[in-house]
């Protein structure tokens, strides 16, 4: 019989769940359990030529009684089978550990029952178009484990990872780096590593197919239908970044959303009762989840699987199944924190293969069967992929306007033209503080951007961050809301931002606080640089000019720490035009993540000379007056002390001096320029140069030369008003008259 006409039977656990959408009936949800007890077995399962081919493997593995009779009971071969492919599983991870002599073995062994599991019975995806839209979504946010990872992509087809590439595991160059990174490796929805990242960008990916399926999903087709799967370890629920992702799960709703605790009691330092003894799952519990205990994966995966239905008949609850595992299953160091990382001995190597009748075999075997039995969830996967085209270009005849928009999200969500929606300001525009700029940007971009969706972490009145139009996320109730309402929960908000960029549903994900509050959020921003994941930061309140909260409040060193994280851009705009030309910038570049810092005190909404498409290049001559000849001085601001600088040279001017003004609105974009347009801004023979910002010098000195004068922040701001806390710091037109005067004197 051909291969492809044995895969027509749905696999295990294919079914779609109860979907809401906006005003209309809920669409039929299948019955999961019913179903399933007609379905209990695979269609390889009933093949009698494919139960011969498992023959002389199960000789090798399993006593007589244990298969002798399986030829005519189909759910004990599948049993059978599934046993063996999580043995060769174990294998390739100790080989892969051995070959490389690196990685972290510990959880991957201990897990290896669930991951194939959830690879060959569960997850739909589709291993040759990885990118498939309604795929369901896996996060590893115990990252360290990737090895189970790669393996189980490698098995189900993944060409990202080859034999060649398990050989290569944690080497220079190779797609199998020592943590799960999304860029390297198709079939990795995020970059984990730091523990409870995982956890938060899983909210995030499910929080996206809740919003996408509430606006798109009609009674009678459903085009967004998928779930979203993370496994998490002890230190992840250690994390309190996995807490306040997991309060806000339970808060929304988010039933799709199945997160798999590895409860293997151990951390690098030992045993968990060391500092970790509280009941995860009643704290899950009290959260609003749906929480199942797993005692057992070892003997058999019935339970794991009665957990994974109990997940699917869920329609109000994410589910938390915790699964008990002995870490670092079949090496003389199971059970203990040694078999966290590290390789294996060769007495254990040898021990490992003996209980699984491998000491045979060549390093890196695969089961040639076991290729074939993940291939039914590969070619299930493809033919899902073809259902959901077919069901995608019915919904495009029944619904033209909706899809439209869907596909304009698909693509990216930007519409031609998107950025002739940023308003203009002029000289006489009443001034405000750069946080109101922003206000006006988001709220005119959020008519042509159909997928720009976001909140604060409970500041949008003061971060001014919200759609007014638009009405807040919130299960049942409006879903389809673009406001998100994160609480006082800025490091989940920054994950859960990561995860709705890397969704892949064409969604523009915001998140706003106070510039001092980044340092909560600081890990998740830099896994956005490090993941490619375009999230667009909002911070206000972003100097000590934000006067009366005093140092506690007024960020000092932040924005130095921020611009050193590679890829990061950060704007510091000095006024309305500026404000809209970060936002052109950020919103453009969708593979990189932007930081906007916005001040609450009031700045003109045009200075003579900025430019919104200026800011492209990062840094620009804003006004000089040396005609054909170089300038004496150079005076470099950014944010609001930009006007102070123009308030500097407009008085150097009167007294005859030639007198250059630049914006440093981006250093990342500016330093990317050419050497010739950096030498047109700030030419190198010009050494008198004064830079002014309210915020650390470290970096400054940079754009000033050795022979310039830095003036900034060398300690914590002061409690007062804004006008007082400036002079007090030297951020007056007055001082920097002052040291440029100097500087021209010597």
């Amino acid at each position: 019989m051909a291969m492809s006409s044995l895969l027509l039977k749905p696999c295990l656990l294919h079914l779609p769940t109860k979907v809401k959408n906006t005003g209309a009936d809920s669409i039929k949800s299948f019955t999961c359990r019913n179903s399933l007890k007609t379905n209990t077995t695979t269609i390889l399962s009933k093949d009698s030529n494919y139960k011969l081919s498992w023959q002389d493997e199960f000789k090798r593995a399993f006593p007589s009684h244990e298969w002798e009779n399986c030829g005519e009971n189909d759910e004990k071969f599948q049993e059978l089978v599934d046993m063996r492919a999580v043995d060769n599983i174990r294998m390739l991870i100790v080989d892969a550990v051995q070959k490389s002599k690196a990685g972290h073995p510990g959880m991957a062994l201990g897990m290896a029952e669930v991951g194939y599991f959830l690879y060959r019975h569960v997850m739909r995806y589709n291993p040759r178009n990885p990118k498939w839209f309604n795929r369901d979504r896996f996060v590893l946010s115990s990252g360290h484990g990737c090895l189970l990872q790669y393996v189980c992509l490698h098995l189900a087809g993944f060409q990202s990872v080859q034999i060649e590439d398990l050989k290569r595991l944690c080497k220079l160059g190779s797609r199998t780096p020592g943590h799960p990174e999304n860029t390297l490796t198709d079939g990795i929805e995020v970059t984990t590593g730091p523990l409870g990242q995982g956890v938060a960008n899983a909210v995030g990916l499910a929080l996206a197919e809740a919003h996408l399926a509430a606006r798109f999903n009609k009674p009678d087709v459903a085009i967004v239908d998928h779930r979203t799967y993370c496994i998490m370890g002890d230190g992840c629920a250690m994390e309190g970044i996995s807490f306040e992702a997991a309060s806000l799960a339970a808060h929304w709703k988010l039933n799709k959303l199945t997160l798999i605790y590895d409860d293997n009691h151990n951390t690098i330092d030992g045993s968990t009762d060391l500092a970790f003894s509280e009941d995860i799952s009643q704290r899950f519990k009290a959260l609003g989840w749906n929480t199942i205990t797993v005692d057992d994966t070892g003997s058999n995966m019935r339970s794991f699987k009665t957990a994974l239905l109990a997940a699917y008949s869920e329609t109000q609850r994410p589910t938390f199944i915790r699964v008990k595992t002995r870490i670092g299953k079949l090496s003389k160091k199971e059970g203990t924190s040694k078999a966290h990382h590290g390789t294996f001995d060769e007495d254990d190597e040898k021990q490992m293969k003996q209980k699984v009748k491998w000491d045979d075999r060549d390093q890196f075997h695969v089961i040639p069967m076991v290729y074939r039995e993940m291939q039914v969830q590969a070619d299930r996967g493809e033919e899902l992929e073809m259902e959901w085209q077919s069901k995608l270009y019915d919904y495009q005849n029944k619904y033209p306007q909706e899809a439209a928009e869907f596909k304009v999200l698909l693509s990216g969500g930007m519409l031609p033209g998107w950025e002739n929606a940023l308003p203009k300001w002029s000289t006489s525009d009443p001034v405000d503080a750069t946080r109101g700029y922003s206000e006006k940007c988001l709220n005119q971009l959020a008519k042509v951007l159909p997928g720009l969706i976001g909140g604060s972490a409970d500041l949008a009145s003061s971060n001014k961050a919200y759609l007014h139009d638009y009405e807040d996320f919130r299960q049942p109730d409006s879903p389809w809301g673009r406001n998100i309402r994160y609480g006082v929960r800025e490091h989940a908000m920054a994950g859960i931002s990561n995860g709705i960029a890397l969704h892949g549903g064409g969604l523009i994900p915001f998140a706003a606080t106070f510039l001092i509050f980044s340092d909560y959020m600081k890990n998740s921003i830099r896994l956005s640089a490090l993941s490619d994941a375009g999230v667009i930061y909002i911070m206000t309140h972003d100097s000590i000019g934000l006067g009366e909260d005093g140092p506690t409040h007024q960020p000092v060193e932040q924005l130095a720490g921020l611009r050193a994280v590679p890829r990061l851009l950060v704007f510091r705009p000095a006024d309305g035009n500026e404000t809209a030309g970060a936002y052109k910038v950020a919103v453009a570049r969708r593979n990189v993540p932007s930081l906007i810092c916005l001040s609450r005190q009031k700045v003109a909404a045009h200075v003579e000379g900025t430019s919104e498409d200026a800011v492209e290049r990062g840094g620009y001559i804003v006004s000089d007056n040396s005609g054909e000849n170089l300038p004496e001085i150079i005076l470099i601001g950014t944010g609001s002390e930009l006007c102070l600088c123009e308030g500097c040279a407009g008085v150097l001017r009167k007294e005859g001096r030639r007198v250059r003004v630049v914006s440093l609105v981006c250093w990342k974009l500016f330093d990317r320029q050419p050497i010739e347009y950096k030498e047109e801004v700030l030419p190198y023979s010009v050494s008198k140069r004064v830079s002014v910002e309210a915020g650390s010098p470290i970096g400054w000195r940079e754009y000033v030369g050795p022979e310039g004068f830095v003036l900034g922040v060398e300690d914590f701001g002061a409690s007062g008003a804004y006008l007082d806390t400036f002079k007090k710091f030297g951020f007056t037109q007055e001082n920097i008259t002052r040291i440029a005067r100097n500087l021209l004197s010597k």
